[in-house]
């Protein structure tokens, strides 16, 4: 991966529905070359997806919180029941004193707490700790590091 797929990932990340003229002329290179560099680029998986940003408040989902799940056993195998919880945005096995982080939206504060009931209802949970977030500074897409 070079500078010039490090700039298609950063203009593509920033508005994927710019054409490929349009990512050419900002990277120096013609549409068929640029559209060819983001092929190579989904091929090789470094572009996962195409996928539209969403506000989470305009559509139900201004209540943010991350919660750390304690587990009595090993519950890394447990992906599909945590998937199973359509609030949640990310699932995480983490090392340290809890066992799974994950993201939660919700509307509302009382909504969140029957996330927790649910999660409480999987195999292996011992407990939760659920931190609301109050407000966002701001979120930052991943960024390609420089090798």
């Amino acid at each position: 991966m070079d500078h010039i797929d490090r700039q298609l990932i950063a203009l593509l990340q920033q508005d994927a529905a710019q054409s490929y003229a349009a990512l050419g002329q900002a990277v120096g290179l013609s549409a068929g070359a640029a559209h060819e560099r983001v092929r190579k680029l989904r091929e090789r998986g470094v572009i996962r997806r195409t996928t539209v940003e969403v506000d989470p408040e305009a559509v139900g989902g201004g209540v943010l919180a991350y919660v750390q799940v304690h587990s009595t056993a090993w519950i890394g195998d447990s992906a599909d029941r945590f998937a199973a919880v359509s609030e949640i945005q990310e699932a995480h096995v983490i090392a340290g004193s809890a066992s799974v982080l994950v993201k939660v939206r919700t509307a509302t504060t009382r909504q969140l707490q029957d996330v927790l009931r649910r999660l409480h209802a999987i195999d292996g949970v011992s407990g939760t700790e659920a931190t609301v977030v109050l407000e966002t500074f701001f979120e930052r897409p991943v960024a390609p590091l420089e090798p």
